[in-house]
């Protein structure tokens, strides 16, 4: 009997889309492992980081306590009548647009015009020269999420400090701040995006935080406290399966299988959460000694992202692909998608 071939490893798992989305925030694809669990080695915070509301503190803002400033300046109290207001060093001229803080550079070729048209319409209460700033980091922060996660947070964090009240940049900052590992920071901007769009959609990505947090049945509990048919069917799954990751990290194999059988777990249709779901599912057989089916399941998320990554530019992101497979156990090159 021939021998079957290795599996792939755990972090080999496909990407679901490098795109942006479609609200402008960039995707999270490739920062949880195979089964769902975010990576656990989070990097500690960077100096500088946000306040526990998620916004940097003005530089010289007063203190509600009446405390001294961060920079040792105590309080003068009010200047004497007459008294004069000593010289301010004056911006050079043509430096209106200076970045403030540590904003990093943007590129030239970026205008922020090619951010996606909700997410622009979201800037609109801003004025105009912030809201293209704004929009040029975000578009930053969605092409640099995969390739280079820590310069995305800088263009978010950039984002957020100057649209502290927009969703869309509250959101960008929470999912950089997963991609490197900060679920606390996450978890955290992620609530205060639910606060201001009312929107539950990103309530996997919390609790994904908080089993990267050492909390699998705070996860749980978070996961049930909403009710599923209010979300959409991409959250739907994403959900399963980051409960189902919840699971495994409370060693309950059979309940993590369980929660990931759920309708859009067919074979024969992919839509884009398709190779995460089908991949999912194949780990927690693996953990339960079903190799055969695992295997099984592995190559099924393989040509679901085939069929995706072929059809994509061509087909509209609502759309399915129907997977035809010619007979069973063919190769994954005979398979076909239409």
């Amino acid at each position: 009997m021939a021998e079957r071939p290795d599996r792939p490893r755990r972090d080999d798992r496909p990407k679901r889309d490098g795109a942006p989305r479609r609200d402008g925030a960039p995707q999270r694809d490739g920062a949880p492992r195979r089964d769902g669990a975010p990576k656990r080695d989070g990097a500690p915070r960077r100096d500088g980081a946000p306040t526990r509301d998620g916004a940097a503190r003005r530089s010289g803002a007063p203190q509600r306590d009446g405390a001294p400033r961060r920079d040792g300046a105590g309080y003068r109290g009010p200047r004497p009548a007459g008294a004069s207001r000593p010289d301010r060093p004056r911006r050079p001229e043509g430096d209106n647009d200076r970045p403030r803080h540590d904003d990093p550079p943007i590129p030239e070729h970026v205008t922020g015009k090619e951010l996606d048209r909700h997410a622009r319409n979201e800037l609109r209460t801003l004025a105009k020269e912030n809201a293209d700033r704004v929009a040029q980091h975000l578009v930053m922060a969605a092409e640099l999420i995969d390739d280079d996660p820590a310069l995305a947070h800088r263009h978010a964090a950039a984002a957020a400090r100057r649209a502290g009240r927009i969703a869309v940049a509250r959101e960008t900052y929470a999912i950089t701040a997963y991609a490197n590992g900060d679920f606390a920071l996450a978890l955290r901007e992620l609530r205060t995006y639910r606060r201001i769009s009312g929107s539950n959609e990103q309530l996997p990505l919390m609790v994904d935080c908080e089993r990267g947090l050492g909390r699998p049945e705070k996860a749980l509990e978070l996961a049930r406290s909403v009710d599923r048919a209010t979300l959409t069917e991409a959250a739907r799954v994403e959900l399963a399966i980051a409960m189902s990751g919840a699971r495994l990290d409370l060693e309950q194999t059979e309940q993590a299988l369980l929660e990931l059988e759920i309708p859009q777990l067919d074979p024969t249709t992919a839509y884009r959460y398709s190779p995460a779901l089908f991949d999912s599912y194949a780990v927690v057989l693996a953990e339960l000694g079903r190799e055969e089916e695992a295997d099984e399941w592995a190559r099924r998320a393989d040509v679901a992202a085939a069929a995706i990554a072929a059809a994509d530019g061509e087909t509209p992101d609502e759309d399915t692909i129907e997977i035809v497979e010619e007979e069973a156990g063919a190769a994954e090159g005979d398979d076909a998608a239409r």
